[in-house]
């Protein structure tokens, strides 16, 4: 997880990761990485490649004092709301709850009452099945089935409030960005638009395999009742809110975010067929 530093300090050239990762110490970068009740994947790449998004997270960057140039390189849907030994059947249900979990909404259970670590993804099961950890969010059913999370909880549920999208990045030392070609960088950039594009498409297409899985073995895929996520979303727009009261950039990016996504979903709701 410190692939932004290494980075920016020429330790190493280039690193793959979700940036989401830093926002304990750069709060705007949760906003490039998965926003709870955000966009699909789809609309945040329209909204980051042709409305103005891709300027605002290099403008984060900098203003950090970060000398990267950031790539966006791999993006996936929503994955599971987590791993859980019983269900969650009401807020009251995250008190005290023991959790692996990450991003902003990692931030939105902490306000439930919940303790929350970060853990690593080769320690999630094993924390699991030691008892360290009650519950764990790590990424798609298909992500979960290949780090055994199915072996130790029975519970997982459905949909991903905090996770619309996963956004992954290439971030390369802003040093060595301006060192290559223009001939090298556009190819740079056209791996990560094609990358983006295959990791899309296969995470739609694993998904649904795992899940046939998880229903075959008795895993217990729930949905999570709706006025929780009523719940969760009141809870998420505050602490947007007040994340962005308190960081200027924090609040011209959301404000982007959230007036993209209120014209995106007119056009969508009229565009595609109901589900």
């Amino acid at each position: 997880m410190r692939v932004l530093e290494a980075v920016s300090r020429g330790e190493v050239e280039a690193g793959y990761t979700w940036i989401g990762y830093d926002q304990n110490t750069i709060p705007a970068v949760s906003l490039f990485a998965s926003v709870p009740f955000g966009m699909k994947p789809w609309a945040f790449l329209a909204w980051y490649r042709f409305h103005g998004g891709e300027a605002l997270l290099a403008e984060v960057y900098a203003r950090a004092g970060h000398a990267v140039h950031a790539e966006l390189c791999g993006i996936i849907g929503p994955g599971t709301a987590g791993w859980y030994r019983r269900p969650i059947e009401s807020l009251a249900d995250f008190e005290g709850l023991r959790i692996r979990f990450a991003g902003l909404g990692a931030r939105v259970i902490t306000r439930l009452g919940a303790t929350v670590s970060t853990v690593p993804a080769d320690e999630v099961a094993t924390a699991l099945a030691a008892g360290a950890l009650d519950a764990a969010e790590f990424s798609l059913p298909a992500v979960d089935e290949f780090l055994d999370l199915d072996e130790y909880v029975q519970y997982t549920l459905f949909p991903g409030w905090h996770q619309p999208f996963s956004a992954q990045y290439l971030l390369v030392n802003e040093g060595s960005w301006r060192g290559l070609a223009q001939v090298d960088r556009e190819r740079i950039r056209l791996a990560c638009m094609a990358a983006t594009s295959y990791a899309l498409a296969e995470s739609e297409a694993r998904n649904p395999e795992a899940f046939h899985r998880f229903r075959e073995q008795g895993i217990h895929a729930g949905d999570i009742p709706r006025h929780v996520l009523e719940e969760l979303r009141g809870i998420t727009d505050d602490l947007l809110d007040a994340m962005a009261a308190d960081d200027p950039l924090f609040r011209r990016i959301l404000e982007s975010q959230r007036a993209f996504q209120g014209d995106y979903r007119q056009w969508a709701k009229r565009a595609y067929l109901p589900p």
